[in-house]
Formats: structure tokens, C-alpha cells, sequence
């Protein structure tokens, strides 16, 4: 349990610390409109080299409804289990937990698109859109990562279990390479979106499986 928290304490402090880079380490105007990012000299190489794909942009987008979906789901099962117990203090710990973290997640998620470090490296629509992190790839890589854990400990069948956990597995990694190569962000955003989440995620499996 020790070693998960460090861990988190250790990914979420890597990710202030490349957030505070991504404001200052080469700033530069290198975004529509004369948007300023860090790290211009990489980003703008890395954003040249994928190249914009706004088909794998849209298939990204519309596939970020499936973890908003995984959600949706683990919601219901609490609350039928709220319903068929009674109490909420019956409700599995490890579900109740885990709607903690979707809280804390959401709440990532709202503070980065009220706090602008940068915008996007394209015009979403017309419009310059917060960009870090990656938003997409924290809200995957924390309800997925954490489905996976869920599934593993709730469901008896190996063989079908596995099929699954495979499935989410390429499910989240298309989705995060599909967001690096879409270019519609910087590989900054990408980076602070898998360090956030991954924090993130380890924090939930320090307070969740206390003892395992």
C-alpha cells in the first residue's frame, strides 16, 4: 500500500513538475492565432511530423463517449446495489471509492479547461480550445484503468475475463495514439494527460485494495 502511494505521490508530482515546465521551458507563439506553448521547439517538430488527421480526430472524440458510457454503468451498479441494500454504507467500499475518483477526475478535468496552460495547435470549429492536458486521454486512461481493476476482482471466468481486460487494454492505448497523431495537441498535452491519469489511477488503487 506504501509503495502505491509513493507511487501516485511520485506521478502527480512528475506531472506538476512538467506543467510548470510547459509554462516556462521554451515558450513560444508557434499556435493558431499566436497561441504560445512550451517545449515550442518539440512540439512544433512532433506536430509536423504526424501532421493533422481529422477523421482520427472525430473517431476519437465520438469513442470518448465509451468511457463516459463505463461510467454511467459502474454508477448504476451502486445504485442497484444501494437499492437492493437499503443503505449506502452497504454499497461495496470499493465502488463507492471508485465514484470518488470519477469526482476527482471530473474535477481535473474542469479545473485544466478553466485554467488555460495552452490551446490546441489547431482551430477546433473557428474556435482556439484548451488543450493540456490531453482531456481525452485522462478521462480514458483513468475510467478504463480502473474498470480494468474492477473487472479483475469481480469477474470469475479467466478466459472471458482476459478477452475483456485485452479488449480494454487496445481500447486505451488506440485511444491515446490516436490522440497523439491526430494532431489536435501537442505532444505535451499528451505526456501531461498520462502522467496526471496515471497518478490518478495509482492513488485509486492505494485507497481502494488497502492491504492487497
Amino acid at each position: 500500500m506504501k509503495k502505491r502511494y509513493g507511487t501516485s505521490a511520485g506521478l502527480l508530482f512528475a506531472f506538476a513538475l512538467w506543467t510548470v515546465a510547459v509554462l516556462f521551458v521554451d515558450v513560444a507563439a508557434i499556435g493558431p492565432g499566436g497561441s504560445v506553448v512550451g517545449f515550442a521547439t518539440l512540439n512544433a517538430w512532433f506536430h509536423r511530423l504526424t501532421g493533422v488527421h481529422m477523421t482520427l480526430y472525430t473517431i476519437t472524440d465520438w469513442l470518448g463517449l465509451v468511457p463516459v458510457a463505463v461510467c454511467v454503468a459502474f454508477a448504476l451498479f451502486g445504485l442497484c446495489q444501494w437499492i437492493r441494500r437499503k443503505r449506502i454504507n452497504y454499497v461495496d467500499a470499493d465502488i463507492l471509492i471508485l465514484g470518488g475518483f470519477y469526482i476527482v477526475t471530473i474535477v481535473a478535468y474542469l479545473l485544466f479547461e478553466a485554467v488555460v496552460i495552452n490551446y490546441r495547435p489547431i482551430l477546433i470549429e473557428g474556435c482556439l480550445e484548451a488543450s493540456y492536458p490531453s482531456s481525452t486521454t485522462l478521462l480514458t486512461l483513468c475510467v478504463m484503468s480502473t474498470a480494468g481493476l474492477q473487472l479483475r476482482r469481480r469477474m470469475r471466468c479467466g478466459i472471458f475475463r482476459n478477452i475483456v481486460l485485452t479488449a480494454l487494454g487496445v481500447f486505451t492505448i488506440f485511444m491515446v495514439i490516436g490522440r497523439l497523431i491526430s494532431g489536435v495537441h501537442w505532444l505535451t498535452d499528451i505526456v501531461g494527460g498520462i502522467l496526471l491519469s496515471a497518478g490518478l489511477v495509482w492513488m485509486y488503487a492505494a485507497v481502494c485494495y488497502v492491504g492487497n
